[in-house]
């Protein structure tokens, strides 16, 4: 068998691929809620043992995990022992791409117990309200 005049063929395969990125966001992941906390009016931590009447903030430090601007309601929630809801408040507002912020709501307890604040980042709020992020939850004592 002789070589000569014979042509070789050589093929090239192209391979592509294409990945899904493993930061894609889910429905529950476009923000985050990170160190609930209670503050005094300027902003210091007071720890979770509070006094009736004394005033204060139920803060959060709230991020956008989205490449887009982001609108959002936050949102606060306090029950009692007996998951009776015996506060709510939100205040909304607007997120640039990555930026932290730190919302807080004021709060006076009126009476001394065990109560819970829940913390809730929405997209909308009154209506066509859906949840940004998971909730969170702060235990409080008050005295």
């Amino acid at each position: 068998m002789s070589y000569k005049g014979v042509w070789l063929l050589v093929s090239i395969m192209i391979i592509t691929a294409s990945f899904t990125p493993a930061f894609a966001l889910t429905e529950l992941e476009r923000a985050s809620i990170v160190e609930p906390r209670l503050v005094n009016a300027f902003g210091a931590p007071i720890g979770n043992s509070i006094n009736v009447d004394q005033q204060i903030q139920v803060s959060a430090d709230v991020i956008n995990n989205q490449e887009k601007t982001q609108k959002f309601a936050y949102l606060v929630q306090i029950k009692n022992e007996n998951a009776v809801v015996v506060f709510f408040g939100w205040v909304v507002g607007e997120l640039n791409p990555h930026q932290k912020f730190n919302p807080s709501l004021s709060w006076i307890p009126k009476e001394s117990g065990e109560f819970t604040a829940e913390i809730f980042v929405w997209e909308g709020f009154p209506v066509n309200h859906k949840a940004l992020t998971e909730y969170v939850t702060l235990e409080i004592n008050v005295s």
